[in-house]
């Protein structure tokens, strides 16, 4: 199964990082987050990957290019212009980087992939959140439903501190609980591939018409995660990711290879 991972928004909203690297080469412990996407999936079983290039997708081009060399112990013959790998500790994956416009929307971006899609499902999301998601059970939960589309429904974690006030005092302090409860799109999609007989176009956000008419044609399911899922919007968000990361906590760190 292939997993296709949209990775060319400029992120305004963390310009603080991003005006030098798109937003999925902003690092987490040392790792751009979209390394730490791609591990969670790798830890299924899933190492062929297609990533959607856009703004500065030349950074996320040249990480790859020089993954192995930074990966191994090597022996440069300068005379020779040869390098020898004496050790790899390279990840086993496969990755497609596509260049698929600069100002393209998300839909279009999917669009743009078709030609290294094969006729089976694949996987989707987005290159700046992480989740402890199961991606097997995901993928299994999309075959069971039958349906064109697959969408795994989060609630987000709230932004500031909630307090419980009882006859006018607080009597407690809760920290950045759960928002309203509201489902929202996770990304972490399934796929099959005709959805993107229904993007019209480079302009067409994958949000809006393409999945609205899947919900609309009942085609589209919704696979449930309670766990933790978190988006990297902010320097806030950044921060808060690092931090867990630091403590040795991080949630979405579940497979076993990680440094």
């Amino acid at each position: 199964m292939k997993a296709v991972i949209l990775a060319g928004g400029r992120g305004t909203r963390i310009s603080e990082e991003s005006h030098l690297r798109p937003k999925p080469m902003i690092e987490i412990g040392g790792r751009p987050i979209l390394w730490h996407i791609m591990s969670l999936y790798g830890s299924h079983g899933v190492n062929d990957f297609i990533v959607a290039l856009g703004y500065r997708g030349e950074v996320i081009k040249q990480y790859f290019a020089n993954y192995a060399i930074h990966a191994s112990d090597v022996t440069v013959d300068l005379r020779r212009g040869q390098i020898r790998y004496h050790r790899n500790d390279a990840e086993d994956w496969r990755v497609t980087l596509v260049d698929t416009g600069e100002a393209t929307m998300t839909g279009g971006r999917l669009k743009r992939l078709a030609r290294f899609l094969d006729d089976d499902c694949f996987c989707m999301t987005y290159g700046d959140g992480v989740a402890d998601i199961d991606i097997s059970a995901l993928i299994d939960f999309h075959r069971s439903q039958r349906r064109l589309a697959t969408v795994t429904a989060v609630v987000p974690p709230g932004r500031y501190g909630a307090l419980v006030i009882d006859s006018g005092r607080v009597r407690n302090f809760t920290e950045k609980p759960p928002g309203d409860n509201a489902f929202v799109n996770g990304g972490f999609f399934v796929l099959q591939p005709s959805v993107l007989d229904r993007i019209a176009g480079d302009d067409v956000p994958w949000e809006r018409a393409p999945l609205e008419s899947l919900a609309r044609d009942g085609e589209l399911a919704a696979y449930r995660h309670t766990g933790f899922w978190h988006a990297m919007d902010t320097q806030r968000d950044r921060l808060h990711l690092e931090a867990l990361w630091e403590s040795g906590r991080a949630p979405w760190r579940i497979w076993c290879n990680a440094s």
